[in-house]
């Protein structure tokens, strides 16, 4: 059977809640070795309410088979985040996922996206294959640092939270983290989602979580943010919290652990257990973490991107 005529049998369509069971099915298998596929604790929040237009879940059904599913968001007017794409194992080298980023690249285009990106983990090398196949180029890769909430961690430089936001912008417009993660920072809204940061952003983040602004000799020397809190299910079963913060960025060692000293102040008084913060992956920033005391992440992550012109 040719893929062409195997996919004359799947349809393309929005999923539902009531497509559950069949991707609980398809996901049940995937990635044992790592915990298990976290979509099937988050597939019901992924459905769309109605009339919701900034989010698009795509099904592959093929009758009693979820053959696959991937999810398209828009985070911005012009740029596209998918996520969660997976294809049954049963299914697979059909062209299945071929049809399903085309579904998404079509919705994302009709809602003025110019741009599509997608998080790859280092280690998923079979993701990292298909998505290039698929047309996605690399574009930046990210690490994160975890330094330990603390209440009195303290460092060498000054910093103020939520006082100098345009000069904890002005110092990303400029530095190295910008230009290496292509200015790409968490989202605000959705989870373990990139996009371009804006002043914008920052203001409301001040607003509304933290803005940390490094000073040294009334220069600014390294910033970042706090993005949310949220509470995860150890592997023992137990509850903890966690404060997000959306990017790092710091001159030298000295500026990076008066940022990590902030943030562990900040979830100090959050009262969370843990704490994240994205940045660069590059030597000097990764050594310049731990050489500061934070903990880092194993394993980076991958960022591709791929242009959506118009059809």
């Amino acid at each position: 059977m040719t893929p062409d005529t195997a996919l004359e049998g799947i349809e393309i369509r929005q999923a539902t809640l009531e497509d559950e069971p069949a991707v609980t099915a398809m996901t049940s298998r995937i990635w044992a070795d790592r915990g298990g596929d976290y979509l099937e604790h988050v597939y019901p929040d992924w459905i769309e309410e109605p009339g919701d237009d900034h989010k698009r879940t795509f099904l592959a059904d093929a009758g009693e088979d979820a053959a696959g599913l991937v999810q398209a968001v828009m985070l911005s007017p012009d740029e596209a985040w998918f996520q969660g794409l997976r294809v049954h194992d049963e299914y697979r080298r059909q062209g299945v996922s071929r049809r399903l980023n085309e579904a998404c690249f079509q919705w994302a285009r009709e809602r003025g996206a110019t741009v599509g990106r997608l998080m790859i983990f280092s280690w998923n090398a079979p993701a990292l294959g298909a998505s290039r196949a698929a047309g996605f180029e690399p574009a930046t890769e990210f690490r994160w640092a975890h330094p330990n909430p603390d209440p009195m961690a303290d460092g060498p430089d000054d910093v103020t939270t939520n006082v100098h936001v345009s000069r904890a912008w002005r110092y990303w417009t400029h530095s190295h983290a910008r230009t290496y993660l292509e200015g790409l920072t968490l989202d605000l809204e959705e989870s373990w989602a990139v996009r371009e940061l804006t002043k914008a952003d920052l203001e409301r983040l001040a607003d509304e979580t933290a803005v940390f602004t490094v000073d040294r000799a009334g220069v600014a020397v390294g910033m970042g943010y706090r993005t949310r809190t949220y509470e995860r299910t150890t592997d023992d079963g137990e509850t903890e919290t966690w404060a997000e913060y959306g990017v790092g960025a710091w001159d030298d060692v000295d500026a990076a652990r008066s940022l990590f000293a902030a943030v562990a102040r900040d979830a100090a008084d959050l009262g969370v257990d843990r704490t994240r913060v994205l940045i660069p992956e590059t030597v000097t920033a990764v050594s310049d973490a731990s050489y500061a005391g934070a903990g880092i992440s194993e394993e980076p992550d991958f960022i591709l991107s791929i242009d959506l012109p118009r059809a």
